[in-house]
């Protein structure tokens, strides 16, 4: 998307636009806050990972 400033384009106009650009724009993907907290180790999580990675060893 393209949006053309103008010279001497007011502050309101410039308000204007960006507001118009907010309202059309949609954000990929998921929302991962969403999963926050969610799940409960037992283990640590770099002892976690730090198995992962060795089993491709």
């Amino acid at each position: 998307m393209v949006t053309i400033l103008k010279k001497g384009a007011t502050k309101k106009n410039i308000t204007k636009l960006l507001e118009k650009l907010m309202k059309e724009f949609k954000p990929s993907g998921i929302d991962v806050y969403e999963y926050l907290g969610k799940i409960k180790l037992k283990d640590d999580p770099i002892a976690i990972q730090k198995e992962l990675r060795n089993e491709w060893e």
